[in-house]
């Protein structure tokens, strides 16, 4: 029997193909162990198998009875060696259709996946980053031959080029809060001529790479007459937290609100301090924005909270008014009680991506790579605890 020969795809490749209904059976073979603690999802169901990479040493025969014959097989692994291992192994077997993720789990923790949030002929364009790998979300706001990016992974290069194909240069990299679960992009972008970062100076007092302050009412305008930006200080995630409030219709929320939830206040070890200053900002800091204002937050928990659509992350103000927990409870103490009844520890890699986004602690890109991988911990409710109804979601954007 001829082998087939298995092809190389890449982490864009997985989400495009597990976004429509795909035709393929992934395998994983990582450990069970990395594999439990995180792994790949998309917004389809699809078939998803965990055979370690040494069971395919130790007993060929038995790991291959696990696969049904004659389907197609994606394999994802740590590094990409052990998926090349394993897909040749299929294709000297009888598999016919065979791929392996190219650099492993480490690039679909990296990638990164632009969705046009703006309507068609719109003046300005505005897109939502989404990062399947950690389930978190960055923005880039373009007009005429300026852009803006708005919390950007380390993959700066992905918003450099789309920026490109619309005839821009990004010209400010902004942060709403210093991030503890992924390494930031702004300092890269700091180092970019004619890019400015632009954070608030009660989360990065100190930092070593050059920026600019941002205040409560700050704005910022694109391209001489273009849409305006607004810093909105909204204490509680952290002290330095703060919204931009784009053409008084879109508030890029970061970590102060999600779809479900609210931001966790306790990350830096002072919950009770925070969970107040978190209270205050849902319940007076946005009171003043309007109810039509769309919500694009910084994270989500799970893919049945985006638009099934336009597979965008994003809600109505007066929705996430009438749905999210944190706003609904009637006082700061049931929302302090909220807080504590849902604190769990964070990792302890935090702190280290903490000192990394201040610029005080450099790592190499292998470090940064295992710093960055598994989902984000930033939400204030464990995953699925606290949703909002199927009806609110089919009506956010």
């Amino acid at each position: 029997m001829d082998a087939s020969t298995p092809f190389l795809y890449t982490a864009n490749d997985l989400f495009g193909w597990i976004s429509t209904k795909p035709d393929f059976i992934l395998l994983d073979v990582r450990n069970e162990k990395d594999f439990a603690n995180w792994s790949v999802e998309g917004p389809e169901f699809f078939p998803y198998l965990n055979i370690p990479y040494f069971n395919f040493m130790e007993d060929v025969q038995g790991s291959l009875d696990r696969i049904p014959k004659g389907e197609k097989v994606r394999i994802v692994c740590a590094k990409e060696g052990s998926a090349k291992y394993v897909a040749d192994l299929l294709c000297q077997n009888g598999f016919g259709d065979v791929g392996y993720l190219q650099q492993g789990i480490v690039s679909w923790g990296n990638a990164l996946v632009p969705k046009k949030v703006t309507p068609e002929g719109h003046p300005y364009t505005l897109y939502q980053f989404i990062r399947p790998g950690k389930a978190s979300c960055s923005y880039l706001l373009i007009y005429k031959n300026e852009a803006m990016v708005f919390d950007p992974s380390r993959n700066i290069e992905a918003y450099k080029s789309l920026a490109a194909q619309h005839g821009s240069k990004i010209i400010a990299s902004f942060e709403t809060h210093r991030q503890a679960d992924y390494i930031s992009g702004t300092p890269q972008f700091a180092e970019e001529a004619g890019c400015s970062a632009m954070v608030n100076s009660l989360d990065f007092e100190g930092a070593v790479f050059p920026c600019k302050p941002v205040a409560h009412g700050d704005t910022f305008t694109l391209g001489g007459d273009g849409p305006t930006v607004q810093a909105l200080h909204t204490p509680g995630h952290t002290m330095g937290s703060t919204c931009y409030f784009i053409d008084n219709a879109y508030l890029l929320s970061g970590d102060t609100v999600f779809i479900n939830t609210a931001g966790r206040p306790d990350l830096g070890g002072k919950w009770e301090e925070w969970a107040r200053e978190l209270y205050l900002s849902l319940m007076l800091r946005l009171r003043s924005l309007s109810d039509e204002v769309l919500v694009l937050p910084g994270h989500y928990t799970n893919w049945s909270e985006a638009n099934p659509c336009t597979q965008i992350f994003a809600i109505k103000l007066g929705q996430l008014r009438e749905s999210v927990i944190a706003f609904r409870l009637p006082n700061e103490k049931k929302f302090a009680e909220f807080i504590q009844d849902n604190m769990r520890p964070q990792p302890g890699v935090y702190a280290e991506i903490r000192r990394v986004n201040g610029g005080w602690l450099k790592v190499s890109q292998a470090e940064a790579d295992t710093m960055d991988l598994g989902k984000n911990e930033c939400g204030a409710s464990n995953y699925g605890k606290v949703g909002v109804s199927a009806e609110v979601q089919r009506c956010a954007i």
